[in-house]
């Protein structure tokens, strides 16, 4: 089973970079709900014990007999998400987790790691077809199929991401140009179309989510749905460049009174940065760019293509999702609801996060050869 490891390829900066950024997070969470006599920041910490003890045994299973399976996870995909639906636990409107024994988790987010482990193997197996039109017509049904379930709770923002990481994956796996420039030939111009409707009140989209992509546009005329953002960029401006530092008391603070809901999870970042300043929120988006690079160069050494697409599938996850959620903290993009990597309060996401970065290392284990490299350059 081990014959073909090679220890010296164990990628330690990714392994660092990984826990450095989640201690810094569960400082971060233990600071926007310090109120709570430390229970969130106790659970984040157990979340990232377990994670790491996931990691490590993900990292020595090897991934090629792990995709033996891989139908298995596609359909334990679907049922968990189908589970959401019909028995899921409801709250602010959506119906996105389970409770099962007292545990409540979200399946959207084990979805994400079940379905790069599927693609990998799916998309290796049909490599040499891949731009066939039945090839083409298969893979789209069978992403369709899980992004429904995940819109239907609702949860678009989730769908949005899981598209672009699976787009991604089939993109690295072969798929031409001439079929990459039709669809954003298309979709670009559609997205134009579908926000100036927004903008005056022509919406295709569920009431909330309408209101959302309106208060992004129109703060001034939507302010009861625009404040928690609106005070996000005035709590990341505040920070300056150092920060008025974790835990501090401080009346002029925006976290301390109140006025970001929920600041240990979707909106962390602004938590992060009103705290730790320019210097703590640059340390955490390197911290982020380090962890999807260092996968990118596992996936060029890989032994085989299923190898190579769960580290672009893990690079994609970690840096889209991330750039999604501070573009949003920053007002960039509308609200999501959308977590940050490895820093936002969740033991499902934070979990689920390792074992994808263990299957990462497994890859990096096997490796066709030794790829730390400090003057490779980034090249497919």
């Amino acid at each position: 089973m081990f014959r073909n490891y090679r220890l010296k390829n164990l990628n330690l900066r990714l392994i660092i970079a990984c826990i450095a950024i989640t201690i810094i997070g569960v400082l971060v969470v233990g600071s926007a709900r310090g109120g709570a006599n430390g229970y969130y920041q106790n659970r984040q910490i157990m979340g990232m014990i377990i994670g790491v003890i996931v990691m490590t045994a993900v990292a020595v299973i090897d991934y090629s007999l792990l995709l033996q399976f891989a139908w298995g996870y596609y359909f334990l995909a679907l049922g968990l998400l189908t589970a959401v639906l019909l028995w899921g636990d409801s709250s602010l409107g959506a119906q996105r987790w389970l409770v099962i024994h007292g545990f409540r988790f979200q399946p959207s987010e084990l979805a994400k790691i079940l379905l790069i482990l599927f693609f990998s193997f799916f998309l290796m197996r049909n490599e040499e077809k891949i731009n066939q039109p039945k090839t083409l017509l298969l893979t789209v049904f069978l992403m369709g199929v899980p992004l429904l379930l995940i819109e239907r709770e609702p949860d678009l923002s989730t769908t949005i991401v899981t598209f672009l990481i699976l787009a991604t994956m089939l993109f690295v796996a072969g798929l031409t140009y001439k079929v990459v420039a039709p669809v954003l030939g298309i979709s670009i111009p559609l997205l134009i179309i579908f926000l100036v409707m927004e903008s005056r009140g022509q919406s295709l989209l569920r009431g909330y989510q309408e209101k959302r992509i309106l208060a992004w546009l129109r703060p001034d005329d939507y302010p009861g749905d625009s404040f928690q953002q609106q005070n996000s960029i005035m709590a990341v401006g505040s920070g300056r460049i150092f920060g008025k530092g974790l835990f501090n008391e401080s009346a002029q603070s925006v976290k301390n009174g109140n006025y970001i809901p929920e600041p240990h999870t979707d909106f962390i970042f602004a938590v992060a940065s009103e705290e730790m300043g320019f210097i703590g929120a640059f340390v955490i988006i390197a911290l982020l760019l380090v962890i999807a690079i260092e996968c990118i160069r596992v996936s060029k050494k890989a032994k085989d293509t299923a190898g190579k697409l769960i580290c672009i599938g893990m690079a994609s996850y970690i840096s889209i999702q991330s750039f999604v959620n501070i573009c949003v903290v920053t007002g960039l993009m509308p609200n999501t609801g959308l977590t940050l990597p490895f820093v936002s309060y969740g033991l499902t996401s934070l979990v689920t996060t390792y074992i994808g970065i263990g299957l990462v290392l497994n890859v990096g284990l096997q490796a066709k050869k030794n790829y730390i490299d400090e003057k490779a350059p980034l090249r497919w």
